[in-house]
């Protein structure tokens, strides 16, 4: 008799166990889900046409950054850049995957020709102060600190002298996890660089960069950024 009465509780207690493993499940399908999503959406930075949720770092340089045919535009090529003048996000990021196509060009007689993406940089006043993916002559690929520890590492281009188009469009991929930076141009990694210093903030802005001494302009368009 008693066999008999703990049959009809036994069967309600698996019931209540499948019940409880379902939710359970859904709950972790759920959360892997839109934990996958916010590991891997990807938004633009620049919407084609204006320079909303970008601000010039010294607003006595705004004139020389512009949209123009939809791209990001620093300088015209003939006017000289007499100080070093940068653009950056509103928005602060820690781990991501930075993508963009840029365009370096200007007259090499008149000066250096010389650009930059400044990454987790941060902001004091009107000046910059961060790490720096490099473009420009005999700068390809370099990781270089703005206005803190300088040259951090320089750029392997065994390969990139293969494909780079000097004066014409290229891709920069700049990839930042943990301590772990890496930095791609067109598709081939020049970079890979550990910080081991924890005092560096991991926490910053994206820029842009275009550096002063020559007739030089900067153009970039297709800019996303992943959070990984």
């Amino acid at each position: 008799m008693n066999n008999h009465n703990e049959i009809p509780k036994l069967k309600e207690q698996l019931s209540s166990l499948k019940t409880y493993t379902l939710i359970l499940i859904f709950v972790l399908i759920g959360n892997l889900s839109c934990y996958a999503q916010s590991k891997s959406h990807t938004t633009s930075l620049f919407d084609g046409t204006s320079l909303q949720g970008w601000e010039v770092v010294n607003p006595e340089n705004g004139k020389f950054w512009s949209v123009k045919d939809s791209v990001i535009t620093g300088g015209d090529g003939t006017i000289n850049i007499p100080t070093n003048t940068y653009l950056r996000t509103t928005e602060s990021f820690i781990d991501f995957e930075f993508r963009a196509l840029f365009r370096l060009t200007g007259d090499h007689s008149t000066g250096l020709i010389n650009s930059g993406i400044q990454y987790r940089s941060l902001i004091e006043g009107n000046t910059i102060i961060g790490y720096q993916a490099d473009i420009g002559k005999g700068y390809w690929g370099d990781i270089y600190d703005e206005h803190r520890r300088a040259k951090l590492i320089g750029g392997d281009l065994s390969t990139l002298n293969d494909i780079l188009n000097e004066d014409g469009w290229n891709s920069y991929i700049i990839r930042c996890i943990g301590n772990k930076h890496e930095l791609y141009i067109n598709g081939v990694k020049t970079t890979e660089y550990f910080e081991m210093d924890s005092e560096i903030p991991s926490k910053g802005v994206i820029g842009i960069q275009l550096h002063s001494g020559g007739n030089a302009k900067i153009e970039f368009k297709h800019i996303t950024i992943t959070k990984l």
